[in-house]
């Protein structure tokens, strides 16, 4: 099972081309879970509940059937680490460790080309364009495989990517 990841800054549309690609190849998907967690808490999330996140997320992945040709995911622990880092100066070494440890297939980089909206949850509409280049810097750093998908054809462009590069 090749595993591809939707990744980028906030309202770029990850949650919904997950959704859309994994319909298309008739795949499974499993969707970020930190919108799930955030909504339960009563108090502003903390770098204990990133590290909480990251680990639910692991979970939530792990427990895919490994039946399918691919598996689309709405995050990555890359994902938690510039959350981390961005507004807390530093991420947990556990995150770190899975990042090296943990292997996808290829990373599907949502640019900020789409409206930004205040759903309550979302942070940095100011920032998007940093987030976008440490993103992009850490699949760089990394070596990951990825490209960027954008503009109002994003589905029909990352359908493309994944038949040609995944």
């Amino acid at each position: 099972m090749k595993k591809v990841v939707v990744i980028g800054p906030e309202c770029t549309g990850k949650s919904t081309l997950t959704k859309a690609l994994a319909q298309h190849f008739n795949c499974p998907y499993r969707q970020e879970y930190a919108r799930e967690y955030i909504a339960q808490l009563s108090a502003p999330y903390t770098p204990k509940d990133i590290l909480q996140i990251a680990k639910k997320q692991i979970e939530i992945e792990d427990a895919i059937p490994q039946n399918s040709p691919y598996l689309f995911l709405d995050t990555d622990l890359i994902v938690c680490k510039v959350w981390s880092e961005f507004k807390y100066d530093n991420c947990h070494p556990w995150i770190l460790e899975q990042i090296q440890k943990r292997n996808y297939d290829y990373y599907l980089l949502c640019d900020i080309d789409l409206p930004w909206k205040n759903d309550g949850m979302r942070e940095h509409p100011n920032h998007r364009q940093e987030l976008l280049a440490i993103y992009e810097k850490e699949l760089k750093v990394l070596k990951k495989p990825y490209a960027m998908v954008s503009g109002k054809n994003r589905t029909e462009m990352a359908i493309d990517m994944v038949k040609r590069y995944a």
